[in-house]
């Protein structure tokens, strides 16, 4: 009985996570000067502008407020956007990473490593503090496109290439060789060749890189699965890392038309996913963002974004952390921000810009704070009017996103010493139509879930001899294949939601 009404809440906690369960964002409305430009500061090395390419803001609360650009020439800078822009003291440092463009940033090891992706073919792993190049990952044999590390071991990451390959890194792998400069030279730990070949494409001699070309990749949260997307088409594939010999499953839009022009293929551009690892976008060359739900992948697309365009593959958009609006650039010059349970709403229209709309990201801790970088060699920084931001009533689904992510001793003392607190008690005016929590219902216990893996449950399963015995009988078991959130295993009866809530 107590299983059971365990296992209920944690799947109506899933289900508040579903589109129509999003809780309204009060700190972002439909009209566009509800957001104010904080400044703008110009790419330049040596009173030369360059245009930026990639823009990463630091993921620990500590510093958030750092923002790492990478551009066309090869260099990384680091601003503090806390700042006024523009001021030579928002520049904490900047310095040549590669000697060609560097087409992705990224932090991992709690945001004092930093790794460049490079049309030098390279990856390098840089000491953020020092400045200092103290790994180069080699293997690819075209531009490298997209980084993403793994969700909790910043020691694994997955890269993607012109070359129409993506690979697998270990950090912690024995160096092949080191250089004068003590650079260790690290090899792929695993790599994927042809990854993303249209039908067409293979039919064609060589030469056509940019048909084949992996353009994102994401490690997904239940880290075990990547998801790829190149140039070719709209189809995002997803594999798991322990049986790379072959996708586990797709996904894409359906292209329902009768003209061959409107039927053309279609590549993407970028990938994201919001912190959960629920929901992901793709970025399409058909001028939408799509937005697909990881649980229910056989479905589709959930929704399309439509309303800026996507004439490069340089215009990326990303989810914001919660979920609930999708931030992208524009080929126009404005950068566009909708809310993701209005789709069919215009979005939000942030202008100033003079150059197409590249890279943008949002900040994970500084709610409404985005970075947004353009060709016209500018970075700008925004953020919406405190007048909009100011809330003190959390919420009983704000308590829960808490607890998940705090360790559950620490939780057990904020459930002890924290007040719970009604719905009923809320004002009508910040509860939503579409609230899937009922005023009219009692608040519901907050039960503390168990995160874990497969591979966390195999082991439990193996302190029990029968539940050992049972495990080891199983057909997956006997042909040794692995398993994902996207193919789980017919005699565990696991779906997605295990993987993000043990119940």
């Amino acid at each position: 009985m107590e299983r059971s009404s365990r296992s209920k809440s944690l799947f109506r906690d899933m289900r508040s996570r579903e589109l129509g369960g999003f809780r309204k964002r009060r700190f972002i409305t439909q009209m566009g000067s509800d957001f104010t430009e904080m400044g703008s500061v110009t790419v330049e090395h040596n009173g030369e502008e360059t245009p930026p390419l990639s823009v990463s803001f630091c993921k620990t609360s500590k510093y958030s407020h750092i923002l790492a650009v990478s551009d066309e020439d090869g260099y990384v800078s680091m601003f503090d956007t806390r700042t006024e822009f523009p001021s030579e003291k928002a520049r904490i440092s900047d310095w040549v990473a590669h000697q060609n463009a560097i087409f992705d940033v990224c932090w991992i090891k709690e945001d004092t490593n930093i790794l460049t992706a490079s049309g030098d073919q390279t990856i390098k792993v840089w000491d953020a503090q020092e400045k200092k190049c103290t790994g180069i990952l080699m293997g690819h044999t075209g531009s490298v496109k997209s980084l993403s590390p793994h969700p909790t071991n910043s020691d694994l990451l997955i890269s993607a290439s012109r070359d129409g390959s993506f690979a697998i890194w270990d950090l912690r792998c024995k160096t092949t060789s080191k250089t004068r400069c003590s650079e260790a030279h690290v090899a792929p730990a695993a790599m994927v060749q042809g990854a993303h070949l249209s039908s067409r494409a293979k039919r064609v001699r060589r030469g056509k890189a940019a048909s084949m070309s992996i353009t994102s990749v994401l490690y997904l949260k239940d880290e075990v699965s990547i998801a790829t997307a190149g140039a070719a088409d709209s189809i995002v594939k997803f594999w798991d890392t322990r049986n790379l010999k072959v996708q586990v499953t797709q996904a894409s839009p359906n292209i329902k038309s009768s003209t061959e022009k409107e039927r053309r293929l279609h590549g993407i551009s970028s990938l994201s996913q919001d912190l959960n690892g629920v929901f992901l976008t793709a970025t399409c060359m058909d001028n939408r963002i799509y937005l697909y739900n990881v649980l229910q992948l056989d479905k589709g697309p959930m929704r399309s974004f439509s309303g800026c365009r996507i004439e490069s593959f340089y215009v990326k958009s990303t989810i914001s952390p919660d979920a609930a609006h999708i931030l992208s650039g524009s080929s126009d010059g404005n950068a566009y921000i909708w809310q993701v349970n209005k789709p069919d709403v215009d979005p939000i229209t942030l202008k100033t810009h003079d150059g197409e709309v590249t890279a943008v990201d949002w900040c994970p801790s500084e709610v409404g704070k985005i970075a947004t970088s353009s060709d016209d060699f500018t970075v700008r920084i925004w953020n919406i009017n405190s007048s909009y931001c100011s809330s003190t009533t959390r919420s009983p689904s704000a308590i829960r996103r808490r607890v998940m992510a705090i360790p559950r001793e620490e939780c057990r003392e904020l459930l002890m010493n924290d007040e719970r607190i009604d719905p009923t008690k809320v004002p009508d005016n910040l509860l939503p139509s579409d609230e899937v929590f009922n005023q009219n219902n009692p608040p519901i216990p907050i039960t503390m879930p168990t995160i874990s893996t497969p591979e966390a449950h195999k082991k439990k399963f193996s302190l029990d001899s029968d539940s050992k015995e049972t495990f080891e009988k199983t057909p997956e078991a006997a042909l040794k294949s692995p398993s994902s959130v996207l193919n789980p295993p017919s005699s565990l009866k696991r779906t997605i939601r295990d993987y993000f809530l043990a119940a």
